[in-house]
């Protein structure tokens, strides 16, 4: 009778693990690896990925590339909203990325755009360039200056895409003079610091 009541409590065991992995599934695993390993890394957004505020190569694009000793394609353009990103998928998609690096949604801040929108915008990015079998490395920014609104949608949107992430780039740089060339765009040593957060997720994917 114990050892039927052991095989019994045993068996219930089993099953409410297996319920709670199915119920609480891993949000870890990053989908959509590329089928060509040939293809670029692209870096895909506004005036952060362009370098706004940095000198001739010091953009984090730049230094992120010598870090992981890879050439990185910067199609960065200032001033782009989540739409307008959008509007530009077709030109990352004529290079065939591996890869696509992307960081979009400071200007819909400023601009005052819908959130619902940006992260709707957002989605319909990273979930094209997956389709293609491109991973893509979400880049989170701030959406407000005492309470940041885009924290927990960021963070959302990369575990409902599986998206590899790497949150508020300009946390502990926005404020810090030393650090920014303006209110908004980090100098050389920001966006260095940008690089470095980066670097360990986008090495992690390269791997």
């Amino acid at each position: 009778m114990q050892k039927r009541t052991c095989i019994v409590a045993g068996t219930i065991m089993i099953v409410v693990i297996a319920g709670v992995y199915f119920v609480f599934p891993r949000n870890s695993k990053i989908t959509n690896y590329p089928t060509a390993q040939t293809g670029p890394i692209v870096a895909f957004g506004d005036s952060l990925v362009y370098g706004t505020g940095s000198t001739q190569g010091h953009d984090f694009v730049s230094v992120l590339s010598q870090k992981v000793q890879q050439p990185i394609t910067n199609m960065g353009r200032p001033g782009d909203t989540t739409a307008q990103g959008i509007a530009r998928i077709p030109e990352v998609q004529a290079l065939h990325p591996r890869i696509v690096i992307l960081l979009l949604g400071g200007n819909d801040y400023l601009q005052r755009v819908p959130m619902d929108t940006t992260f709707a915008n957002l989605k319909t990015i990273i979930s094209t360039f997956q389709k293609e079998g491109i991973i893509v490395v979400l880049l989170g920014v701030r959406g407000g200056v005492l309470v940041d609104h885009f924290a927990s949608p960021f963070a959302d949107l990369a575990s409902q895409t599986k998206s590899a992430y790497v949150s508020d780039v300009l946390d502990g740089l926005i404020g810090h003079k030393d650090l920014m060339s303006d209110e908004v765009h980090p100098n050389d040593i920001g966006y260095a610091r940008i690089a470095d957060k980066v670097y360990p997720v986008l090495k992690s994917v390269l791997q």
